[in-house]
C-alpha cells in the first residue's frame, strides 16, 4: 500500500468514526430533514454546527484518495449545494425556535 492509499484509508477511516459520532452525539434530534426539536451543544457541536456534513465530506476526500479516482470528489459538487441548503434551512428554523439562544451558539461555533 502506498502512502497516498494509506493517508486517504486513514482520512475516510477517522472522518466516517466522527460523522458516527456525531450521529450519536444528536441523539433524538436527528432527523434526514432540517428539523428544530432540540438545540444541540455539546461534544463535536461545542465548536462545529454541522460536524456530520464536515466530516462526511472529509470521507468522500479520503475515499477519493485511497482509491485514486478523482471523479469520486464529483459527489460533493451534488453534497455541497444540499447540505449548503440544508444547513441555511436548519439554522432559520433554529433561529426562530431559540432565539438568542441559538444566535449565540451561532457565534461560538464553525459552520
Amino acid at each position: 500500500m502506498n502512502v497516498e492509499t494509506s493517508v486517504g484509508v486513514a482520512l475516510a477511516a477517522i472522518s466516517f468514526a466522527f460523522v458516527v459520532l456525531a450521529r450519536l452525539q444528536l441523539g433524538k434530534s436527528f432527523a434526514v430533514t432540517p428539523k428544530a426539536s432540540d438545540l444541540v451543544t455539546h461534544g463535536l457541536y461545542s465548536r462545529l454546527r454541522h460536524p456530520m456534513y464536515i466530516f462526511a465530506d472529509l470521507t468522500v476526500c479520503g475515499i477519493a484518495l485511497a482509491v485514486h479516482r478523482w471523479y469520486v470528489l464529483l459527489l460533493l459538487v451534488i453534497l455541497l449545494p444540499l447540505q449548503t441548503r440544508n444547513a441555511r434551512t436548519e439554522g432559520k428554523m433554529l433561529q426562530e425556535k431559540f432565539g438568542e439562544r441559538y444566535e449565540t451558539y451561532r457565534r461560538a461555533t464553525w459552520f
